[in-house]
């Protein structure tokens, strides 16, 4: 379909009263058949500025409140995707872009949070490789996998996933429970004095298999990988963080550089995301200290299994 043909049914749609915008998000959702409508599309919605509105309307103030508390979110409790990448969504981005998307704004909080682990990961070297290889790896994967996955099959996947990132957030509290038992119960048996070094292959096998989740979508991961990693015997809260933090960012690393090589990042709304999350992160310092964790890990629950909830009703 040519520009000409689109341009017309957006006439079209005005005089019956429709949002030529709203065509473009029924274009989105439709089953693309390979050649140039779909090549077109992304054309118009990655590498032009004229693809955004000369005003706001609802959509970019939802999208820019959702990026902000985002940032908010993953900077005092985690879970900022189930906010932003529906937000993605709703900017009439096609599914897997809006992921790729969401990945790359994102990555740059992860980033600076190496810097913050920097001095237990030095003390954990013989780890970190292990672990940063298998980072990679999996997140190599779980993107090419992403990149190869038709526009609508992902977009039934998303309900799911989203369901799945919010048990996961839901679980990782009574985790971090048991967690913190057992390390009292080993220290108070002295069971500390006796070294287990983890096994790395299994270990490495799992973190890879976490990372690969992570490559394809990731909310959420970063608490799978510390129930993984203190299955394996890991103690030490400090070390558990530094050994996720690698993992997790070199995963979301090799993400962001598959999904801008692909041409799959709409770089107008990941650097609007990316700048309104940094704000919302800086500015959450006050937040933190005011709202108890509790509180806020349960409003990014309800957050994750209503996002989930409100996709599998509009299926």
């Amino acid at each position: 379909m040519g520009l000409s043909k689109v341009a017309l049914r957006g006439k079209a749609g005005q005089r019956r009263g429709h949002d030529p915008w709203s065509f473009l998000f029924r274009c989105s959702l439709a089953p693309f058949p390979p050649g140039p409508p779909a090549a077109l599309y992304n054309e118009i919605q990655m590498l032009h500025f004229s693809a955004l509105p000369h005003f706001i309307d609802w959509h970019w103030l939802w999208f820019t409140v959702a990026s902000f508390l985002a940032g908010v979110l993953n900077a005092v409790a985690g879970g900022g995707s189930f906010l932003s990448f529906p937000a993605m969504l709703s900017m009439k981005i096609l599914p897997v872009q809006a992921n790729a998307t969401n990945t790359v704004a994102l990555w740059p909080g992860q980033l600076t949070s190496i810097a913050a682990y920097r001095q237990d990961i030095r003390k954990n070297l013989r780890l970190v490789w292990p672990m940063g290889m298998a980072g990679l790896i999996g997140g190599t994967a779980g993107a090419l996998v992403l990149l190869n996955t038709p526009q609508m099959t992902f977009l039934h996947l998303v309900p799911w996933l989203l369901l799945i990132s919010a048990s996961i957030f839901a679980f990782s509290g009574p985790v971090s429970r048991w967690f913190v038992r057992i390390s009292l119960s080993r220290r108070q048996n002295k069971l500390d004095t006796i070294p287990h070094p983890p096994r790395r292959m299994p270990m490495f096998l799992a973190t890879m298999a976490v990372c690969f989740y992570i490559g394809y979508f990731g909310a959420g991961a970063g608490f799978l990988l510390i129930t993984v990693l203190s299955l394996f015997g890991f103690q030490d809260l400090h070390e558990i963080n530094a050994l996720k933090v690698v993992s997790t960012t070199l995963a979301n690393g090799i993400a962001v550089v598959i999904f801008a090589v692909s041409n799959k990042v709409v770089w107008p709304y990941c650097l609007v995301a990316m700048v309104v999350c940094a704000i919302g992160g800086y500015s959450s310092a006050r937040l933190a200290r005011r709202v108890p964790q509790p509180v806020l890990r349960s409003l990014v629950i309800f957050i994750g299994f209503s996002m989930a909830a409100w996709f599998f009703w509009r299926q």
